[in-house]
């Protein structure tokens, strides 16, 4: 990873060939402009999709670029502004750098791009851009139309027990960040995740943080393919991938 400085803060990029890349690429305006932006997802926030090739020579993958937002109670204060107390421990950044050794070291993660952080006084804003994941949609899309196999699950419980044995802890284990493209599936948003010692209680809480995540989405649609069984598959290949 590498470090530029700009007018306003710091762009961090993974890769030499994007040494000319400036702040306009994490906006939204400046990919509309060149007639770049492809889609986008609405969640509570939203995240576009864009084609790069106008600025780089890739023109067989796109980009996403993500704006980091505050929740909770502290959204209702600032809505997308926090405390800058160092370059590395700034969300964009911290992310990114995660994503990187990941991504170095074979993990199911999205291909890191280029990350931002804007300064103003005491406090910094933040954008992400990674590569989408061709063809993939996440679990609560997937189940909503169709069930995964046994198979299926028992692999994604094997994968999630790949990343804590490496000691990769995700913040927000969800359905929704768990996508999946065929038999593959690839956990995405790092945000404020880490790499920290194995342990039990962080592990079983991360389980405990995605089963919960499941039947809130099931309880919304009650035609969602999730049921009790299917999460015994998924801990039956955790299990076994954790001996």
């Amino acid at each position: 990873m590498q470090i530029k400085p700009t007018d306003a803060g710091f762009i961090a990029f993974c890769q030499p060939a994007l040494k000319s890349i400036t702040p306009d690429w994490f906006t939204v305006d400046y990919w509309q402009d060149i007639g770049c932006v492809t889609g986008s997802s609405k969640g509570r926030y939203t995240t576009w999709f864009v084609n790069p090739s106008a600025v780089t020579n890739n023109h067989h993958s796109q980009w996403v670029l993500r704006h980091y937002y505050r929740g909770g109670l502290i959204e209702k204060v600032s809505r997308d502004a926090y405390l800058y107390t160092g370059l590395n421990r700034t969300r964009a950044i911290a992310e990114l750098k995660l994503l990187e050794q990941l991504f170095d070291e074979g993990f199911a993660v999205p291909k890191p791009i280029a990350a931002q952080i804007q300064r103003s006084g005491i406090h910094y804003r933040g954008d992400i851009i990674i590569e989408r994941v061709e063809g993939a949609q996440d679990l609560v899309a997937q189940l909503s139309k169709l069930p995964m196999t046994a198979q299926q699950w028992q692999a994604l419980g094997q994968l999630i027990a790949k990343f804590h044995q490496r000691g990769v802890y995700h913040a927000d284990l969800n359905a929704k960040n768990i996508l999946i493209s065929g038999d593959d599936f690839t956990l995405i948003d790092f945000d404020r995740g880490e790499i920290r010692p194995p342990s039990p209680s962080w592990q079983q809480a991360n389980l405990a943080r995605l089963l919960r995540s499941f039947n809130k989405e099931k309880a919304k649609l009650a035609s969602l393919h999730f049921s009790e069984p299917d999460w015994q598959q998924l801990l039956a290949g955790y299990a076994e991938a954790s001996r």
